[in-house]
């Protein structure tokens, strides 16, 4: 019987999965520009990675941080580059939540769209940076500084801050609040909505891990199939799995931005769009 019932229960993520990246890719297609936010967000993050890593490899200061004598200055180089890329981040998550909930509000959203509605919110995108690289900071130092019960902790701090600032994006950019009311606005959307004890119900992220367990599978066979031909044929196959994996991850940050705006709306105003109120009401379940 609990074997059936754990079935039963599998079958329905997986249904909901597909539901909900149906209705995802419905809104996609709809605004096929949404995919720029997440290729200017990698180019950028990209960008801001090779900004630090090339003065310590010029200068040798890339040994100091192997052999973990940087001290209070590599704990300051690493907090700065926090702070820089989770700003990188936030702003075109900030950009392409502005942009779908203009989509979900019946609007025709456009690429500069989204960057107003971002760089209007810039403060508090940097403030709301500052919070999370200073919580990332924290939690890593108690994850490696401490033993097997400091990593768990480390472990459940860190997805309970998930799940109270998942939706601390949408709020920055629907409400003229700064970086720590949008915490706490978040958190109160979340327990409002879906209840004080949960446990995420990530539908989306089922439906892209077997999107990317499907690609693999693919890709092995082309690779596989391309060497028993010879040089000429493994590399464009190589280049192939490559192009599909990075694809899959742009489609995948879309879609988590336009799933994240969806939720929001739905906390709020109770109205699912181009979604299905069961889906979105089922986000997160009780324990």
């Amino acid at each position: 019987m609990g074997t059936r019932t754990s079935e039963v229960k599998v079958a329905g993520k997986v249904g909901n999965s597909v539901e909900l990246m149906k209705a995802s890719l419905g809104v996609l297609k709809l605004d096929k520009e949404l995919l720029v936010f997440p290729v200017m967000s990698g180019i950028a993050c990209v960008l801001v990675l090779a900004s630090f890593v090339a003065p310590l490899a010029l200068t040798g200061g890339w040994q100091v941080f192997e052999q973990g004598g940087a001290g209070y200055v590599g704990m300051t180089v690493m907090f700065l580059f926090y702070v820089v890329q989770y700003t990188v981040i936030f702003f075109f998550n900030s950009a392409l939540v502005g942009a779908a909930l203009i989509r979900l509000d019946g609007g025709d959203p456009t690429v500069s769209d989204g960057l107003a509605i971002a760089s209007k919110r810039m403060g508090s995108i940097l403030g709301y940076a500052v919070i999370s690289a200073t919580v990332g900071m924290i939690l890593r130092m108690i994850s490696e500084r401490g033993g097997i019960f400091a990593k768990i902790a480390a472990g459940l701090a860190g997805m309970a801050w998930t799940l109270a600032t998942y939706l601390a994006v949408p709020v920055l950019v629907t409400k003229d609040v700064g970086p720590i009311d949008a915490v706490k606005e978040s958190a109160a959307i979340f327990k409002r909505t879906w209840g004080e004890q949960v446990v995420g119900n990530f539908g989306l992220s089922w439906a892209m891990f077997f999107a990317f367990l499907g690609w693999t599978g693919v890709s092995v066979a082309l690779v596989w199939a391309s060497s028993m031909i010879g040089t000429a044929a493994l590399v464009p196959a190589v280049l192939a799995s490559v192009s599909g994996y990075v694809i899959l991850g742009l489609v995948g940050s879309a879609l988590n931005g336009i799933y994240t705006a969806a939720l929001y709306r739905y906390a709020m105003t109770g109205d699912t769009g181009y979604f299905d109120a069961q889906i979105l009401g089922n986000a997160f379940r009780p324990k």
